[in-house]
């Protein structure tokens, strides 16, 4: 689109001003003294100042909201639900403008990524408002005797969603979603890097007509006594993460007090192979995107690069060439296609991983550590001669660091791709059907990405199996997530 607004210092301040800095709750935000400070990964220094919520007391009061608000929420139409959820869908759509230039300025990613997020945010909204008056249920006679069996989905309760900062609008959506078209009251806890787009998320649903409680956003740098509080508490009937796996083993164990129903979006640690087959300008295609969108800061992000040795030196060579074309700066800044990393962290922990693998014995091809300046940024990079013991091929980067490990045959690269304990996305790039058809067949992974470098989908499940998760958002199963099944039997 060549209409965009550029984002000029004085359309940033007149953003900033009217973004709601406090956390929702019971259909207001509360308002307060900003404390907690949002920083530009762009230049280092605070974008602006949010109110810090007392973890336990707003939490509560949060809670004591969506429980108000369960019952009645719960008892709406499918498609009184329906509706709203498409009226915020076409409210998204609305202040595109407003959504992408926050994501880009609290996160870091290009501006043309995301407005792609607005596209793809604004469709769990779309998705779930149809999925909403298609809540499952039947009816049939009991085999041996004159009753009926009837069985219903019901709202499993007040739900408490923990969303990361890597994809701001998204990551709610894809839970609030699902929650309110099976009928559920929630508790939203944004990442604390990244909380401007969920207010700004808060503010549309509220005009969407979504009554008072029924959404909640709770802003604090407490993520641990959030969910510690609202946990134990016996209202809270379930609890949906997206994050590490680390945390998630946590929340699993908190969840038990109370055998809470849980979805756990957890790490990753994806393989992109290369076969033999494969066409290299399509191959190519597919890892930069699965490689260097959204910065490399995506739990889907291609982690470790296996390539057959027959087409290792074309594969690497147009790879190092595409890569070298990324043009780093400012997410804002129009041409920009790598934007900086979320914090000093993240840039550290790039270079560390890089560090590790040149000095098992790995080769850089293109890139490697940060440039001069201002900012969180870590030059795009292409390592070759990677050796599988390598911290790379056990770790999640999130960053753009590509590393190339280079072998002899199908079975290896196969038995390589699985040795990890993560499960949650693969990619592979290959043009002989039965070959492909073999390979995704034996990967250990929730989803499979063929000659493509994104796979993501609202209408598709997305989850992972082994230690990247616990149940699926998106599609049919998201909403049955936020569903329990009630069976009843009675004379006919």
């Amino acid at each position: 689109m060549t209409d965009r607004p550029a984002l000029t210092t004085a359309r940033i301040a007149a953003l900033l001003e009217r973004t709601p800095r406090s956390s929702f709750v019971g259909g207001g935000f509360l308002g307060g003294t900003p404390s907690l400070e949002v920083i530009d990964p762009a230049t280092g220094r605070a974008l602006t100042q949010v109110v810090d919520a007392d973890a336990t007391t707003i939490g509560l009061q949060a809670l004591d909201a969506a429980h108000t608000a369960q019952a009645d929420w719960a008892a709406t139409t499918p498609r009184e639900r329906s509706e709203i959820l498409r009226r915020a869908y076409e409210l998204c759509h609305e202040r595109a403008d407003d959504l992408a230039a926050l994501m880009t300025l609290e996160m870091g990613k290009p501006l043309a990524e995301s407005y792609g997020e607005v596209t793809y945010g604004a469709e769990f909204l779309r998705w779930f408002s149809e999925e909403a008056v298609r809540l499952p249920g039947r009816f049939r006679h009991a085999p041996a005797a004159v009753e009926a069996i009837v069985t219903v989905a019901r709202p499993v309760g007040p739900s408490l969603l923990i969303t990361p900062w890597n994809f701001p609008l998204s990551m709610g959506t894809r839970k609030i979603a699902p929650a309110l078209a099976a009928g559920c009251t929630v508790v939203l806890k944004p990442a604390q890097k990244t909380p401007l787009t969920s207010l700004a998320l808060m503010a549309i649903l509220a005009e969407a007509g979504v009554p008072d409680g029924v959404v909640n956003c709770v802003v604090t740098s407490d993520s641990k006594g959030l969910s510690s509080t609202l946990m134990v508490d016996p209202r809270l009937r379930k609890v949906s993460f997206t994050g590490s796996t680390g945390v998630g083993r946590t929340l699993i164990a908190q969840s038990a007090e109370h055998v809470l129903k849980t979805s756990m979006e957890l790490g990753g640690n994806a393989p992109f192979l290369v076969l033999p087959s494969a066409d290299i300008e399509v191959a190519v295609d597919a890892a930069m995107l699965a490689k260097f969108r959204n910065n490399g800061e995506a739990c889907t992000a291609a982690n470790r690069f296996y390539v057959h040795s027959a087409v290792a030196e074309e594969f690497t060579r147009r790879l190092v060439e595409r890569t070298e074309q990324l043009v780093l700066g400012p997410g804002a800044e129009p041409g920009t296609t790598l934007g900086p990393l979320i914090d000093e962290d993240a840039v550290a922990k790039v270079e560390e991983l890089a560090a590790d693998a040149i000095e098992r014995g790995a080769r850089v091809l293109t890139g490697g550590g940060r440039p001069e300046g201002d900012g969180f940024y870590h030059r795009a990079t292409v390592l070759t001669d990677v050796p599988q013991d390598a911290r790379v091929h056990r770790e999640e980067i999130f960053g753009p660091l590509a590393p190339l490990t280079i072998l002899d045959n199908i079975d290896e690269m196969v038995a390589a791709a699985n040795d990890t304990e993560f499960g949650l996305m693969a990619y592979v790039a290959g043009e002989d059907l039965r070959e492909i058809t073999e390979v995704t067949a034996r990967l250990e992974s929730g989803i499979v990405a063929v000659n493509l470098g994104v796979a993501s989908d609202p209408s598709a499940p997305f989850g992972g199996v082994k230690e990247s998760g616990l149940g699926r958002e998106g599609s049919h199963e998201g909403i049955a997530e936020f569903l329990e099944t009630t069976y009843v039997r009675m004379p006919l």
